[in-house]
């Protein structure tokens, strides 16, 4: 697949948070090179970097503007053809073990016990169950060779 580079801003090299993610974003696209993709997503990809090489923006206005297309550009990769980055799941899952597990656990132990107070404690036990379960897809996915070898931490 043939991408454009990401350009480096003059501005870029003052602020080391969009650095970062300029730095992310231009490993993410030199991973997606390497994969026969799909028009769709070839296409978004295109669209994604233009935007960001032709914007005239600075400061937080570009930190969100690349955080906003590397998201969707991963959330397409995700739901069209499986791909994810390092730990993908892993953070989902925490988030979802959490609110969807930990959350119920502590109301239900806080009630027992007759103090809502303790309501937290499920919260650690809900994010490790999430981040087992996230884990294991990881696994899965890298297994099968649908994972990237690119983390997304900002």
């Amino acid at each position: 697949m043939t991408l454009k580079e990401l350009e480096i801003k003059e501005n870029t090299s003052i602020n080391n948070k969009i650095k970062k993610i300029h730095a992310q974003f231009s490993t993410l696209i030199a991973e997606l090179k390497d994969r026969k993709l799909s028009q769709n997503i070839e296409k978004l990809a295109k669209e994604s970097i233009n935007t960001i090489n032709e914007t005239a923006l600075t400061g937080s206005s570009l930190f969100k503007l690349i955080k906003e297309k590397q998201t969707q550009l991963i959330r397409e990769l995700e739901k069209e053809m499986k791909i994810v980055p390092k730990n993908y799941y892993r953070n989902l899952w925490m988030l979802l073990g959490m609110s969807g597990i930990g959350l119920p656990l502590g109301v239900a132990f806080g009630l027992s016990i007759g103090n809502i107070g303790l309501l937290g404690l499920g919260l650690p036990f809900g994010m490790a169950i999430g981040a087992g379960i996230g884990t294991s897809m990881d696994k899965k996915a890298q297994k099968e060779g649908r994972q990237l070898q690119v983390e997304i931490k900002v």
